[in-house]
């Protein structure tokens, strides 16, 4: 009676044929990953050079479709006054123009006259207060 069998991986060290019949039958074919595009996931490594290079505009990867409304990004342009500030802002009595933004109240006013699509309530009461205006 035999109390104890050894596992298949143990047995089979040093087999060329790894338990597969003879020779040529699983001859370097590695793991394919199946047929077609399967296996060629976002972390498969499988086939990726092959994806990326025939998908044109680089979407074989990574998430599609549609978001609901709530989701979905605002697209308006935003910028705060800090922003402005620091970044665009030179001398007093500049004109500023950014019509396609809208002007937010993060940070300090300053003397400027700065042409918006719109403005917070905030942004307005800073640049009043500071001598600037915001046209818009």
């Amino acid at each position: 009676m035999r109390v104890h069998k050894r596992k298949k991986s143990s047995r089979l060290r040093g087999s060329k044929t790894a338990g597969w019949g003879f020779r040529q039958k699983h001859k370097g074919h590695g793991n394919k990953g199946g047929t077609g595009m399967s296996g060629s996931g976002k972390k498969a490594d499988h086939k990726k050079q092959f994806a990326l290079m025939k998908d044109p505009k680089g979407i074989y990867f990574g998430r599609k479709g549609l978001t609901s409304r709530k989701t979905a990004v605002k697209k308006t342009n935003q910028i705060n006054l800090r922003d402005i500030k620091n970044n665009i802002f030179k001398k007093d009595g500049q004109k500023i123009d950014l019509s396609k933004h809208k002007i937010l109240g993060e940070g300090d006013g300053f003397k400027a006259v700065i042409t918006a699509k719109s403005a917070s309530k905030s942004a307005i009461e800073k640049m009043k207060k500071a001598g600037g205006e915001i046209i818009m």
